[in-house]
């Protein structure tokens, strides 16, 4: 346990806990303090004896809360937090700078209430700082985010509209296990029930969301981030099989998640590069294109074809 932190400390940290987590157990609570569930409960008493209005409520699904009639401290950065605040708005969103933009607007409405001292260096470099945009980026509806970060929080089932980028849509149940921002696009890793597995979405591409009544058990000690790269070639419409005359050491480099899975082959003098995908000719184009390694099509139609497509291109490029 932390012998760092004084009773005091505790409660405050108690109290931090929950007004980010309402509804917050006394065993998620001990969890985040580092002390036993019996000593949670106690600074929860702490707490109340201090006028602080904790309700509680029993059951499966009760917890703690911070009740109304609580006034809180007001809000306080210093010079380094504020900056530090604008320049990752403004690398997460080109648009912050844009008071139009809900992002833009959100972030001047928190520089004006900051003191002069404060905000007048946040503000000039909001004013002055420009960012280019990502066009890799995607960001999805902020409704829909919303939706499924909740059902990840609450562990609901949900029913999702998709479409891929081949323009394929269908529905289906799906357990949210979490939300991920990877590279500019955010992604749904969840439990597809259509296929019985592991599945990452892009969330940019659901088109409806709808909460089930059935609740799920998340799966505890997953790296989400890892697993979302195990998964981001997986599950889509197009096989892809490629063979590269290069040992794996050579090749892997150049090899993104989303492509595949590559593996060593013929005693590692070549790899095997076995993946799926909703875009044959962005396969062929952006990713296999760039590979300075001699390769071969073993799998995949539609690849084969998008490989055709691109080489007859580039051909015709050069003059006679």
């Amino acid at each position: 346990m932390k012998a760092d932190l004084s009773p005091t400390a505790r409660a405050l940290r108690a109290l931090e806990l929950l007004q980010a987590e309402p509804g917050v157990t006394a065993d998620r609570l001990a969890e985040h303090l580092d002390v036993t569930e019996r000593a949670a409960r106690r600074y929860v008493a702490i707490l109340r004896e201090a006028g602080v209005p904790v309700e509680s409520t029993r059951g499966p699904y009760g917890g703690y809360r911070v009740g109304r009639g609580i006034r809180l401290p007001p809000l306080v950065f210093s010079a380094a937090e504020a900056l530090g605040l604008v320049m990752a708005v403004l690398d997460g969103s080109h648009a912050a700078a844009d008071a139009d933009d809900p992002v833009g607007a959100a972030l001047g409405k928190i520089i004006r209430a900051l003191p002069e001292n404060v905000g007048r260096p946040a503000a000039t470099m909001r004013r002055h700082a420009s960012s280019a945009p990502d066009r890799g980026a995607r960001r999805p509806a902020a409704e829909t985010t919303s939706v499924l970060v909740a059902a990840v929080a609450a562990q609901r089932r949900v029913s999702i509209g998709y479409c891929s980028e081949s323009g394929r849509e269908w529905a289906e149940d799906v357990d949210p296990w979490a939300v991920i921002v990877r590279h500019g696009r955010w992604y749904l890793l969840c439990h597809s029930h259509r296929a019985d597995a592991v599945r990452a979405y892009r969330i940019d591409r659901i088109q409806s969301v709808t909460n089930g009544e059935e609740l799920f058990i998340t799966p505890r000690d997953v790296d989400y981030v890892d697993l979302l790269e195990q998964h981001l070639g997986t599950g889509w419409e197009f096989a892809a099989k490629v063979v590269f005359d290069a040992p794996y050491g050579e090749v892997v480099r150049y090899i993104r998640p989303p492509m595949g899975r590559l593996q060593p082959i013929d005693d590692g003098a070549r790899c095997v590069l076995s993946g799926t995908t909703s875009n044959p000719a962005m396969y062929a184009a952006d990713w296999l294109a760039a590979i300075p390694v001699q390769f071969h099509i073993e799998g995949g139609p539609e690849l084969r074809a998008a490989v055709a497509a691109l080489a007859a291109r580039l051909r015709s490029a050069l003059p006679d």
